[in-house]
């Protein structure tokens, strides 16, 4: 994602309305890695700016989305996560507490899958799914206190 300067810059030049929500928004989110949801990034402004709104959250994600500058990650039931990542890259979604993090696979964009003949693949996307180490270790704490129980 470019810097939050950049992201400006562009929206003037693309004629779209620049405000100071939209500003903190491309803050919040310059760098971030950790796949906020709309509803995490409205918190977070909230504090920082009273009175930003659940829509303009919305709207300004879904503009960089359609400008490339941010994707949309669907991992599974739940609310949409944007990921200001945008180099060529995969994740890891932890399906205990939900985490989502970058994961990078040699070779992803060469793979062919069987029974996709006669279809154009335009973009290729690997995730993985598990258990985060602190998902994990709170597992087997609860299975050995019900085995010593």
């Amino acid at each position: 994602m470019n810097s939050p300067a950049e992201l400006a810059a562009t929206f003037r030049s693309q004629g779209r309305k620049l405000t100071p929500q939209r500003l903190l928004l491309f803050t919040l989110l310059h760098g971030n890695d950790k796949h906020p949801t709309a509803e995490a990034l409205f918190v977070t402004a909230t504090a920082q700016m009273p009175g930003i709104s659940l829509r303009t959250v919305y709207q300004t994600l879904n503009e960089l989305a359609e400008m490339g500058e941010l994707h949309v990650i669907e991992v599974g039931p739940g609310a949409a996560r944007f990921d200001p990542n945008v180099d060529d890259h995969h994740h890891v979604v932890c399906d205990g507490c939900g985490e989502i993090r970058d994961v990078y696979v040699k070779g992803a964009t060469a793979l062919k899958p069987q029974g996709a003949e006669n279809f154009n693949i335009t973009e290729v996307g690997v995730t993985f799914h598990g258990s985060c180490k602190k998902c994990t270790d709170l597992l087997r704490r609860r299975r050995s206190k019900k085995n010593s129980n």
